[in-house]
């Protein structure tokens, strides 16, 4: 696990997939958006920084079944709603898949000013550009998977957050203090 200044980091981080496609073919609409929402740290492996995730969850049946069959990650089945209005993102997530821990979020949230990309040595930097994903197969081996994106667009954000035991799953609580937010309009990734 990696420590910024000497502490270690969990993010919660509720967004909407589209256009999600195996390279050369068309998005499909029903397939290929979808809200999801990841639980993760970050960690360095063979030197090359990148994220693990404690947990996803989408609101897509095939999407959950391939990506835990192929990339071996943690996902799940869940009940979520997106939706834009006066600027804000009112987003809700209640796991549904059968024999999983529970967890829930609901909030709403959105950016307060205008877009930056973070300088290399800050916080921020050290949170967004990352550039892969590690996991572990059902043999033990760890998994490599390189992301390719820009720089992240932020932009400073509030959010009320009315539910979230995102985090209740791995037996941690968070702390009683302002969380660190993040906005991003829209990120174009190819993995």
């Amino acid at each position: 696990v990696d420590t910024c200044d000497g502490t270690a980091w969990i993010g919660v981080v509720p967004f909407r997939m589209t256009g999600v496609r195996p390279r050369a073919l068309p998005p499909v609409p029903w397939l290929s958006a979808f809200p999801e929402l990841n639980v993760r740290t970050y960690v360095t492996t063979g030197g090359k920084p990148g994220v693990w995730f404690l947990s996803l969850d989408a609101a897509n049946r095939l999407a959950v079944r391939m990506a835990r069959m192929v990339f071996h990650l943690p996902y799940y089945d869940a009940r979520m709603a997106s939706e834009c209005a006066d600027g804000h993102v009112h987003y809700t997530s209640q796991r549904t898949h059968r024999g999983a821990p529970a967890a829930a979020f609901q909030g709403c949230y959105r950016p307060l000013g205008p877009v930056f990309h973070a300088s290399p040595g800050t916080l921020d930097h050290w949170l967004t550009e990352r550039y892969c994903l590690y996991a572990v197969d059902r043999h033990g081996r760890v998994w490599r998977g390189d992301i390719h994106h820009a720089r992240w667009p932020l932009q400073p954000a509030e959010a009320e957050v009315s539910v979230n035991t995102m985090t209740h799953q791995i037996g941690l609580t968070l702390p009683d203090t302002p969380p660190l937010l993040h906005f991003a309009r829209r990120q174009d990734v190819v993995g």
